[in-house]
């Protein structure tokens, strides 16, 4: 086990793909799941009941599946034969799975597992095989990963996401900043804007970080999430330890509860939009921050700026916007009715895996995904060569900055 990587939280991972008698009710009522025999190697040969969390993740859910179930583990066949089973009870993750959907059994240090079924093609698919490093296999039958494989896996920002989504939380490791945090905010939870700069002096000089933007903001994003949570901890605890009184005291705290995840939500955009404007004014990069286009409408960034973009004489090939999201799903879209003048949109997310399904449409909606390169390896290798990274990016917008007057980005004619 080592700290930082998976196998902190899982010591072998067992994957396939699932088969029609597992998953059709009409092909078989058996609870049980086939092709099990590799894996005698991280369950054993002795009959055992093990507490598992059933999920099941698919692009058309907002939300995935989630059930608790007790499997069995056991030799339905008498010595010297043997045929061993894998029994389970619950069966809604069952009816939303198809054949040769991505089974995953991630057996965790305690001895519980995961059984993850994702459908095939989907993001929460690529995202899984990335995560546990799986073979693009197509086998019926287990393909086994213990823990000394799991030890190169390293857990991140990337995979936090993920992680959380099958209910394992990553620690913050900033418990030494708490004092200093409490003190200098007050203890209240300052504004996103001076958070932001609070996890940027933690990280120290910027000049360390010179020409590697993809991986300057990682790191900064990963010191906030951490300082983040050590202070969500102390607050939010403190404020569960005075308790919620009175008749209303179960709407007051479904509203607390509330709070706290939207804050989570809102943070986690905010954060990245604010490092990302630093990054861009410390590298001499002329931008406007969501400013007006077209009606309402509000581009995250928008170089050279909004004065260029109302000059009408100012030529569209310079002009380039980027949208910013944390995670993509269906909110891609937003941006296609922002800024009209620029034909190609530009995306940036921290989004690992996204389905091929999902990037071909954002391709034929001309948008082009900006990925932090330490996650390009998520997508396929079709998907990887159309992808820009945050490095890629730059380069772009530095060499549209340089090819335009700048006295045409100072002639505003054009009034949204």
């Amino acid at each position: 086990m080592k700290k930082g990587f998976l196998s902190e939280y899982f010591r072998s991972v067992a994957s396939k793909r699932l088969s029609n008698v597992e998953v059709n009710p009409k092909s078989s009522r058996q609870h049980e799941f086939n092709g099990v025999t590799g894996l005698k190697k991280i369950l054993g040969t002795t009959r055992k009941k093990i507490n598992a969390t059933l999920c099941y993740f698919s692009d058309d859910m907002e939300e995935g599946v989630r059930e608790e179930d007790c499997l069995t583990w056991y030799d339905s066949r008498k010595k010297p034969r043997s045929e061993y089973r894998l029994y389970f009870q619950k069966t809604e993750f069952r009816r939303k799975a198809t054949a040769n959907d991505l089974f995953v059994m991630a057996i965790k240090n305690d001895g519980s597992a995961f059984i993850i079924i994702a459908k095939q093609g989907s993001t929460a698919e690529q995202q899984l095989m990335w995560l546990f490093n799986l073979p693009e296999h197509s086998k019926k039958s287990f393909t086994i990963r213990e823990e000394s494989e799991n030890d190169s896996i390293k857990t991140g920002i990337f995979s936090q996401h993920l992680l959380e989504q099958l209910g394992i939380v990553l620690p913050s490791t900033e418990e030494s900043c708490l004092e200093e945090m409490l003190c200098r905010f007050n203890g209240k939870f300052p504004s996103t804007l001076d958070f932001s700069a609070f996890a940027r002096e933690k990280v120290g000089d910027f000049d360390a970080y010179d020409n590697r933007a993809d991986d300057v903001l990682s790191t900064w994003m990963q010191k906030e999430e951490a300082l983040f949570r050590t202070l969500e901890r102390h607050l939010v605890g403190k404020r569960i330890d005075e308790g919620f009184s009175g008749d209303t005291r179960v709407d007051k705290f479904i509203s607390f509860s509330l709070s706290v995840q939207n804050r989570r939500k809102s943070r986690a955009g905010n954060a990245l939009e604010n490092h990302l404007s630093f990054l861009f004014e410390r590298l001499n990069i002329k931008f406007s921050r969501t400013p007006q286009t077209e009606g309402h409408s509000k581009p995250d960034f928008l170089f050279p700026g909004i004065e260029a973009y109302r000059n009408p004489s100012f030529p569209a090939r310079n002009l380039t916007m980027l949208g910013v999201k944390t995670t993509c799903k269906d909110r891609w879209r937003q941006i296609l009715a922002e800024a009209d003048r620029i034909e190609e949109k530009h995306l940036f997310t921290l989004q690992s895996g996204i389905s091929q399904n999902q990037t071909d449409e954002m391709g034929a909606h001309k948008v082009q995904l900006v990925i932090p390169k330490q996650i390009h390896g998520s997508f396929s290798l079709a998907q990887q060569r159309k992808l820009m990274s945050l490095d890629e990016f730059i380069g772009l917008v530095r060499e549209r900055q340089n090819d335009c007057p700048l006295s045409a980005t100072r002639v505003p004619a054009i009034h949204y």
